[in-house]
């Protein structure tokens, strides 16, 4: 069914609009005197709602293409609402005066009152004006719009599919997304003989305020994906889904859209599904022009193949997996000293990069490092060859792989083993920042660390160089206390 729409403070009835094809009414305005609170819909007249108030007309609305006659239920009321045919309670919250009109063709409305246009898609068309010429209050004269709100986010269900495997059970309109453990029972008890279930949640930090600053918030959201699903293989985990949230002050729908698309790219490169979303307007909380991400990732792993930091060893091999850069860690230092330094993000530095900005350089998105991980991992079912894992974010490389090991074990480090990519000499040049600080806070270009077992170290360097990463041997474990050296 069509939409009814309020435009102003009188409706006026007319049977030969309702009978459109679309059965869309636009019920245009007039002067009114009194106030009255009003809910309709076109319906066929043999339906009879369950009335939990009282004040129902019915006006002849001609009929549909079906031919069956319609009718325009209008319903007057006390704020209790009544129950329609596909069972939502239609509340009306804002009534002054409540009567019966008999054989009229108008009806007086308060200006600021909602029509609920019951057509069969739930629309909402809100007032704007009001009897004292202030303007009666409503949701998006509060500052936010469902209705664009509920527009813009119907056009993203195809982003979502993208994602989509077998595993994913459709179910539009739900309040939250299904997913299978496994569509194939017989691959699944294969597969697993006690899975459990791995979570994490994680955000971007501050690097979105750098990312409104240059004008480039679309690749936070494969930054958002990357900082949970890294995380999550971390412990062995095969990602399954994942799950959204971005709060605006005032949603910017291109911005959506950039970030729910990168979002999407996202999950495709670690093989997960993007299983649902929310969407946040909050004027008063954000500022302005200001956004925040938040990402929740969902995995399984099979209980006895999770990581354990008891089964490092002294003799095993450090493998540290590069960075795309400084990913999305230590940004309220890089914005401090852009600040300090009189650095601009839409400006080519040679010393740094011939041809990229430092808005691009800065704001290049977190390296996912998942498929290549889970598929190293699904070719050794038996051997454990890989002891230990590190995704190395804030704290820096020693103390993130410090998490990785026990108390009775140290990783040594070699600094020559890699170099660190120059924007982080650039930033540490430009805000006299000292190299402990820039490694405590900074990846300096190890974004991932696997320690393995010594006699697979270079098959398995092998393999993941093949899947498109940069390997090096950062290291080995030695019998010590539980630290990270470098020498």
């Amino acid at each position: 069914m069509g939409r009814i729409f309020l435009r102003a403070q009188q409706i006026q009835l007319d049977a030969k609009s309702l009978s459109r094809a679309d059965h869309a009414a636009e019920l245009e305005s007039a002067d009114s005197s009194k106030d009255v609170a009003v809910s309709a819909r076109i319906t066929p007249n043999e339906d009879e709602p369950r009335r939990l108030g009282h004040g129902f007309e019915h006006h002849d609305a001609g009929k549909d293409r079906e031919g069956r006659k319609m009718i325009l239920e209008i319903f007057l009321g006390s704020g209790e609402g009544f129950l329609s045919d596909d069972g939502v309670v239609r509340n009306l919250d804002h009534i002054v005066n409540h009567s019966k009109l008999h054989g009229r063709e108008s009806i007086p409305t308060e200006a600021g009152v909602i029509l609920e246009g019951m057509a069969g898609d739930g629309q909402i068309a809100e007032q704007k004006s009001s009897p004292d010429g202030r303007g009666g209050l409503s949701y998006a004269s509060a500052g936010v719009s469902i209705q664009e709100g509920d527009r813009f986010t119907s056009g993203l269900q195809s982003l979502m599919r993208r994602t989509f495997g077998a595993r994913v059970i459709e179910n539009p309109g739900g309040f939250a997304g299904l997913f299978r453990l496994d569509y194939n029972e017989k691959l699944f008890q294969r597969n697993y003989k006690d899975p459990v279930l791995v979570a994490c949640c994680d955000g971007v930090g501050t690097k979105v305020k750098l990312a409104l600053e240059a004008g480039r918030a679309g690749g936070l959201g494969l930054d958002l994906v990357a900082m949970s699903v890294n995380d999550l293989v971390v412990q062995g985990a095969e990602p399954l889904f994942f799950l959204d949230y971005i709060a605006f002050n005032k949603v910017d729908p291109d911005a959506l859209r950039a970030i729910v698309e990168s979002v999407a790219e996202g999950c495709k490169q670690a093989g997960a599904a993007l299983l649902g979303g929310e969407t946040a307007e909050m004027p008063g909380v954000y500022a302005p022009g200001d956004l925040d991400l938040a990402g929740f990732a969902v995995g399984v792993v099979e209980l006895k193949r999770a990581t354990d930091t008891s089964r490092v060893e002294a003799g095993d091999i450090v493998l540290g997996l590069e960075s795309n850069g400084v990913h999305s860690n230590g940004f309220t230092l890089v914005r401090a000293i852009v600040e300090r330094a009189g650095l601009e993000l839409d400006r080519v530095y040679p010393k740094l990069d011939a041809e990229r900005s430092l808005g691009e350089m800065l704001l290049t998105p977190t390296r996912i490092y998942a498929d290549p991980v889970v598929r190293l991992l699904r070719e050794y079912r038996v051997k454990k060859i890989v002891s230990g894992m590190a995704h190395i974010t804030g704290g820096g490389l020693a103390g993130n792989l410090k998490r990785a090991i026990h108390n009775e074990v140290d990783a040594t480090l070699k600094r020559s083993a890699w170099q660190a990519p120059p924007i982080f000499h650039f930033l540490q040049e430009a805000g006299a920042v000292d190299n402990a600080e820039m490694e405590r806070v900074f990846n300096m270009g190890i974004g991932y660390c696997l320690i393995v077992r010594p006699t697979f170290a270079d098959s398995i360097a092998r393999k993941l160089s093949r899947r498109g990463e940069r390997v090096c041997t950062l290291g080995e474990i030695v019998p010590g206390r539980g630290e990270v050296c470098f020498r």
